[in-house]
């Protein structure tokens, strides 16, 4: 069950009413595309919020689980924000965040870490997949709608957060840089599945980003593209954490 709307930090979306499906109010595809694109963002960030506050309460140090829960509480606003809109384009909050749990519940399941660093990489190069694949989907929405994901997907400090915990903890013992790498090579090859399943298998979706003869989207050659760029995105965040992909 979704928090009440009450529960969550009074974050407001300031779109005017009739600005919400980007000037194209009538455009029932457009707007069933828009819908599944602020649900799966939407259920990214709930869930997000969730492993955050986990690894919050299994950090080492007390500063650690501070920064955490402070990271926690902005995916939770992200989520509030999304979540706002839905519910101004009249949609199912939940039914629509339901459709997409399986994907995340099933990379959850085959990427469950087995300590805090791990735990630590997994948020960070998963998050960072999830949130490429979204800016690179958000291309063939309008303004109104791109300017609300790119908003959610603000990183508020965790990157920098991880790659200062993972550097240290290489540096403290190099044998910790193997089993991270191999571990990161893992979250890629579920991650990129895991898009690459929803690109292709949502309907709703898939015609957001083929667009109509009037609003060109993305073709199957642009699409390849998109998951070539989101492995190179990839090997830069790991060489950040000073690890091979």
């Amino acid at each position: 069950m979704l928090p009440a709307m009450g529960t969550l930090p009074a974050v407001t979306d300031r779109s005017a009413p009739d600005d919400i499906l980007d000037g194209r109010p009538d455009d029932a595809a457009y707007r069933r595309g828009v819908v599944s694109l602020l649900g799966l963002l939407a259920v990214g960030e709930l869930l997000g919020f969730e492993r955050l506050a986990t690894d919050a309460a299994a950090a080492p140090r007390l500063s650690d689980r501070a920064a955490l829960q402070a990271l926690a509480a902005t995916e939770q606003a992200h989520f509030a924000l999304l979540q706002e809109r839905l519910v101004a384009l009249g949609a199912d909050v939940e039914a629509t965040m339901t459709r997409y749990l399986p994907a995340f519940e099933e990379f959850h399941r085959r990427t469950a870490p087995s300590d805090w660093l791990e735990g630590l990489v997994k948020a960070y190069v998963g998050d960072a997949i999830a949130r490429d694949f979204l800016r690179e989907v958000s291309g063939s929405v309008g303004p109104s709608t791109r300017e609300l994901v790119l908003r959610a997907l603000e990183d508020a400090g965790h990157a920098d957060f991880v790659i200062a915990r993972v550097r240290a903890a290489v540096e403290a013992d190099h044998r910790v840089a193997g089993r991270l790498a191999l571990w990161g090579r893992r979250l890629v090859g579920e991650a990129l599945s895991q898009a690459q399943h929803v690109a292709a298998e949502d309907d709703e979706l898939t015609e957001l980003l083929a667009g109509t003869p009037e609003r060109p989207g993305t073709d199957l050659v642009a699409l390849s593209s998109m998951f070539t760029r989101l492995t190179e995105a990839h090997t830069r965040r790991m060489a950040a954490l000073g690890l091979s992909a």
